[in-house]
């Protein structure tokens, strides 16, 4: 019987190994994983490359990880925010390395992981620094740049109700990056906030099908906590 129901987000996270490429699911502060990212801090895997919209806010989610010392890279779109300064202090100290990805090219990039596309070419940063040493070419007039996949070894993304088999739904602009980071990585952990029978999901609104989804943790609801810009407008 399938079931990929986790006892626990530590049992989940048990498989993550120092050096992983995590995929972590999250806009801002709307759809982010924190009891997997707590978790992942707790199961104490190293030497980690991160890929995320930005690069966390404050000490919460994405910023906690990076302040454990336990990621040597970041891959995102977003890296500043007013209240970006954990990433700030280690990126310019020379502790974390930053791969610097236009918002739309991110996106992309991990869809075609999944899609199990080689390369692409996307016109978005040609001419710029961010296409300094990649491939370039002139289809019909315009300018493009090379691409290339990003692939996880694990995806965290946070979900609204799922079932045994790993079916997934979401919740508004919660789902964001989760449904292609989910099809872009060798094991996706998914927490959603209600464990439904099989058969009680629409078939047709199901965003992530079961196949790509390794476990699912449930866990309670609790109002999502903004960003601190007011602290420092």
């Amino acid at each position: 019987m399938i079931n990929k129901i986790a006892d626990s987000v530590a049992q989940a996270l048990s498989g993550v190994k120092d050096g992983a490429t995590v995929l972590i699911g999250g806009f801002g502060t709307a759809g982010i994983p924190d009891e997997l990212i707590e978790g992942l801090i707790a199961h104490g895997a190293r030497d980690l490359t991160i890929v995320n919209n930005n690069a966390g806010n404050a000490e919460q989610g994405v910023a906690a990880l990076l302040k454990a010392g336990q990621v040597r890279k970041v891959i995102c779109s977003f890296p500043r925010q007013a209240d970006s300064y954990v990433f700030d202090g280690l990126y310019r100290s020379g502790k974390l390395e930053l791969e610097l990805v236009p918002q739309g090219n991110l996106a992309e990039r991990i869809r075609a992981a999944g899609a199990g596309i080689g390369a692409f070419f996307c016109p978005t940063a040609y001419g710029t620094e961010l296409a300094k040493g990649k491939e370039t070419r002139e289809i019909n007039g315009k300018h493009y740049v090379l691409e290339y996949p990003i692939y996880g070894d694990v995806a965290l993304i946070k979900a609204e109700r799922g079932d045994r088999w790993g079916n997934l739904t979401y919740r508004m602009s919660a789902r964001n990056f989760g449904p292609v980071m989910a099809t872009a990585a060798k094991t996706t952990i998914a927490t959603v906030h209600e464990v439904v029978e099989l058969g009680a999901l629409d078939p047709e609104a199901i965003v992530t099908p079961g196949i790509y989804v390794s476990h699912v943790v449930k866990i309670a609801r609790v109002a999502t906590q903004a960003g601190g810009f007011k602290k420092f407008a």
